[in-house]
């Protein structure tokens, strides 16, 4: 709202005035005063509504005829309660009298023009557009917050556009509107007001490249919508037409939160009267929005697609591993999407190029994608088929420098919802693998945590990892669902658990079962060998003491306590100081509801079972789980990636409301 307005009176001639419904007008009874009045009277006509302004303490109610002291800083406010039929139809009068009671020894008139201005958006974040007459500037988080929310506009509704729709500065398809929230600009006054008066839209010179404004003038084709704001438009004269008092508009958003924008901007009119020089405006009306954030979904959603690259290498097609992802998303009632390899370029690590997530407003969610700046053979895969209608598209690229391996996206993982310290978390935490704190070494890039820090619903949490070869966090934890109250499990690779594990084998008898039996291509290494090689054991020790430091963090961090975390059969060998899967990784797994595809970790065959596969089913099993283990060992691991690496899922969002939290 503008400041309270003050009307000036006049003896001499009648004042005339325009007044905003529901907004309070002064009215200066002072400045105008017959010689010898000490009192005053104050009367409106039917519409007005007339309030006097006084201090108890110094002034006592009139009885009678409601004469008021002059000398007694007692103010008039009046307001109007609908808008006028014509120009002037409201009338108040001011009468002056002397300390007698005789007639009144002068009188001023005010003339009003009741108008009723409002822009109005979804305050109340009810999926539509309500009048509203309380707090529209302000946002406020939690189940009893209001403002408006805005999606940024980043999926391609129609197929003649080259980017995504934020990138269109006219309307390509009619669907694009659902991806909009709407705006009703409220206008009703006599038609001849605006004669001499203006509506204007406007929004700040900071929001400019951050916000789109379409106004709709009527009818059902792409012409009869205008945009009016944006990067080259920062004020809009409203074309109201006579007799208009509704105009719709629709908004966009253009970018997500980030290191230089909160993702608050914020829109106004004005009613500017045009016949005083310079123009002023006489009311505006400003309303909040909050730009959506991207959001996460962790292994505990279901999934809903999964996708696989197609690929040839030396060893052959990976025709195998594509059957037993197809069987996989069998089971889980999950669509299987695979890339032919002219469009992954023998690029097979889809998860590490992606990362699936969503956006959401009270109208409207669809899901985004967010493409790392590793920029390999998959490069082109999400922009070209994925972007499409109601699938969004987000990337952040490092300018100045090329990624590292942590900028890849295997890097990047999200807790279910946790509860820490009373503090909750109902979207889960980011979980991104770093250097160890404060050294030296590789991090995920700047402008990729500096995006997943301002969406503030998943307040990131930085890890340990650069002490692998690759050095992504999906090479020693993952998170899988449970069906008791905790809802799920922490998975951690465990050099410790293994190496006790081969120490019982050993010791019930089955020292000379063979790790890798039955591989041709791989050199057989006996319990009794792995447990005498020095250092294959001193390798994977150092690596435990990395893993409880994340452990540590983890349990920190995520609220979590021993009874939460799951320990995971796995040993680790140093190459040039950095840490290599032993076998194939068995926590880097894909994770499809109850499902969970398993790297095969080829273990020492005891009464016909690989121990390392019975123990992770006696572990896992009785949670409700079940355990696949998927041969990928020539196509991934000897390239030092497994299952989840050359997967990627697209899972259900959060039934809750981003927008019910208090980041």
């Amino acid at each position: 709202m503008a400041p309270q307005r003050s009307v000036r009176l006049s003896l001499k001639k009648p004042t005339y005035a325009v007044c905003v419904v529901g907004v309070e007008t002064s009215v200066d009874v002072h400045s105008d005063v017959p010689k010898g009045a000490e009192t005053f009277g104050v009367s409106g006509s039917s519409g007005v509504e007339v309030f006097m302004v006084y201090d108890p303490a110094r002034v006592t109610v009139p009885t009678g005829k409601s004469r008021w002291p002059l000398d007694a800083s007692v103010e008039v406010t009046v307001s109007v309660d609908t808008a006028s039929k014509d120009l002037n139809d409201l009338k108040v009068k001011v009468s002056y009298f002397g300390p007698h009671d005789g007639g009144a020894l002068g009188q001023s008139a005010l003339f009003l023009t009741g108008v009723d201005i409002s822009l109005d958006v979804d305050t109340h974040r009810t999926g539509k557009v309500k009048r509203s007459h309380g707090d529209k500037k302000t946002w406020r988080w939690g189940p009893e917050g209001y403002g408006a929310v805005l999606l940024v506009n980043c999926d391609r509704d129609s197929v003649t556009s080259r980017g995504p729709d934020l990138t269109n500065s006219q309307l390509a398809s009619l669907d694009d509107l659902q991806d909009m929230s709407p705006m009703v600009l409220s206008c009703d006054g006599p038609d001849s007001l605006f004669d001499s008066h203006k509506l204007v839209l406007s929004m700040p010179f900071s929001d400019s490249k951050r916000v789109g404004v379409f106004c709709a003038r009527g009818g059902n084709s792409l012409e009869d919508y205008k945009q009016v704001l944006g990067p080259q438009h920062l004020s809009y004269e409203v074309e109201r037409q006579r007799g208009e008092r509704k105009i719709s508009f629709f908004v966009e958003g253009l970018t997500f939160p980030d290191a230089d924008f909160l993702g608050m901007v914020s829109l106004s009119v004005s009613l500017v009267d045009t016949g005083t020089l310079p123009e002023v405006p006489l009311f505006t009306d400003t309303v909040a929005f909050r730009m959506a954030p991207w959001i996460m979904t962790p292994n505990t959603q279901p999934p809903l697609e999964l996708y696989a690259c197609s690929v040839v290498d030396s060893h052959g097609p990976n025709k195998k591993f594509l059957e037993d992802m197809s069987d996989l998303a069998l089971k889980t009632n999950c669509k299987l999407i695979i890339c032919p390899q002219i469009e992954n370029r023998s690029d097979r690590w889809i998860q590490d190029e992606m990362e699936f997530g969503y956006t959401e407003a009270p109208h409207k969610s669809f899901p985004v994608v967010f493409d790392s700046p590793r920029n390999r053979g998959l490069k082109h895969f999400p922009y070209k088929r994925i972007l499409g209608p109601d699938f969004g598209y987000v990337t952040r690229e490092i300018l100045f420098a090329g990624a590292s391996s942590l900028d890849s996206f295997g890097n990047l993982d999200v807790s279910p919802p946790v509860t820490v310290g009373g503090k909750q978390y109902p979207l889960g935490r980011i979980l991104i693998g770093s250097s160890f704190p404060k050294s030296g070494g590789r991090r995920m890039a700047k402008v990729v945590r500096d995006f997943l820090q301002a969406q503030q619903v998943q307040a990131p949490v930085e890890l340990y990892s650069d002490w692998l070869s690759v050095g992504h966090v999906d090479e020693f934890l993952s998170f899988v669902p449970t069906s008791d109250r905790k809802g799920f499990r922490l998975l951690l690779a465990s050099p410790s658990a293994c190496l006790r594990l081969f120490q019982e084998k050993k010791e019930e008898g089955y020292g000379e079962a063979a790790q890798f039996d039955g591989l041709s291509h791989q050199e057989n290494r006996s319990i009794n060998e792995m447990l005498a090689d020095r250092q294959l054991r001193s390798d994977s020790l150092y690596v435990q003491k990395c893993i409880d430091w994340n452990r540590e963090v983890l349990k920190r961090e995520l609220g979590l306590t021993e009874r939460d975390i799951v320990d995971i059969p796995q040993l680790f060998s140093l190459k040039d100081s950095y840490a290599e899967a032993f076998f194939p990784d068995m926590v880097n797994m894909v994770v499809l509801g109850k499902y969970l595809g398993i790297p095969k970790p080829f273990g020492p065959i005891i009464n016909g079972q690989c121990c390392l596969e019975e123990k992770v089913q006696s572990l896992l099993e009785p949670l409700g789980l079940h355990c696949i283990f998927i041969d990928d060992y020539l196509s991934y691991h000897k390239l030092l990636g497994e299952v989840h690496c050359g997967t990627n899922v697209r899972r259900q969002p959060f039934s809750f409301k981003w927008w019910h939290m208090v980041p």
